[in-house]
């Protein structure tokens, strides 16, 4: 099994050295690291044949809000998201209203990333701070809460956190009642591979549209050239608007928009406050994809 894992590593990480005890033949190398290869890439179109996606109007879960999925994505309902989320990706939590894929890219895809849709009903959450909050300090803040936050995230079996700061400053805009920002994060001991969360929140009249879109940060320009488009085709129903809030009848979030920006209003949700593609990083990338293929070739529980 160990060995078989390094030839994974070679096929999927460019440049990687292949060891073993012994002499072994090379040609035998190659010809089982094309194997595991081509049948990583069968995994894939497997994983990516399973799932049906939406376009057009899309009323989101539980009727908070709706959608019109915009041009160049395609939207997965939530019970498959749940399972790319969680089965996929490896994350703790998988509940979401559902996930904007682009068109031509699925969970599994080299370059992939996509918007997951939560909605937290936390109340109406005031914006009367938004001009006085000091993004810096706010940031020195966040990244003390995310290393005390650590203890939990190992022990539960997750990689620690690091937030390295932020790709794009927070922004809200008034007349949309939006507001958004991207942070630069990086998981374990990897000093290479960094992941960019970027945080899109929609108020309304008793909670907030949360769209999180999870790539990397090279990925950063095409998703803030996307966020113009999602918010014109995004809003909440007819009655949960923002300028819907009847003082009379409805509560008041605990935060503002820098608890927003803080993620504090997150905490309930735990360890899924931050997502990641964790396929995509070291040796847990490397032993969720063999076992994936193992179940797609048929092979068991047997070590190889």
């Amino acid at each position: 099994m160990k060995h078989l894992l390094l030839l994974l590593a070679a096929a999927l990480l460019p440049g990687a050295a292949v060891a073993g005890p012994g002499p072994t033949p090379k040609a035998l190398v190659v010809t089982d690291t094309l194997s595991l290869k081509r049948a990583y890439a069968a995994y894939v179109d497997s994983v990516h044949a399973t799932l049906s996606y939406q376009q057009g109007h899309v009323v989101l879960p539980g009727g908070v809000g709706e959608l019109t999925v915009p041009g160049g994505f395609r939207y997965l309902d939530s019970a498959q998201s749940r399972r790319v989320l969680q089965r996929v990706w490896n994350n703790p939590n998988g509940e979401s209203l559902g996930m904007l894929f682009p068109a031509d890219r699925g969970p599994l895809s080299d370059d992939s990333w996509a918007y997951v849709i939560q909605y937290d009903p936390m109340g109406h959450v005031k914006d009367d701070d938004a001009d006085d909050i000091d993004y810096a300090d706010l940031l020195e803040e966040m990244q003390k809460d995310t290393e005390e936050a650590n203890a939990g995230r190992t022990a539960a079996g997750y990689e620690p956190v690091r937030l390295l700061g932020w790709a794009a400053a927070p922004y809200y805009d008034q007349d949309k009642h939006a507001l958004h920002w991207a942070k630069t994060l990086r998981f374990g001991s990897d000093s290479a591979t960094a992941t960019l969360n970027y945080n899109v929140r929609l108020l309304g009249r008793k909670g907030v549209l949360v769209l999180n879109a999870v790539g990397e940060p090279a990925q950063l320009g095409q998703i803030k050239a996307s966020i113009p488009s999602l918010l014109r085709n995004v809003a909440f129903t007819k009655g949960q608007q923002y300028a819907d809030f009847d003082a009379g009848l409805d509560e008041v979030a605990a935060y503002g928009i820098g608890g927003l920006v803080a993620g504090k209003v997150l905490a309930k949700v735990g360890l899924f406050a931050v997502i990641l593609k964790f396929w995509k990083l070291g040796l847990l990338a490397l032993v969720g994809a063999w076992a994936g293929i193992k179940k797609f070739l048929g092979m068991g529980s047997k070590e190889a």
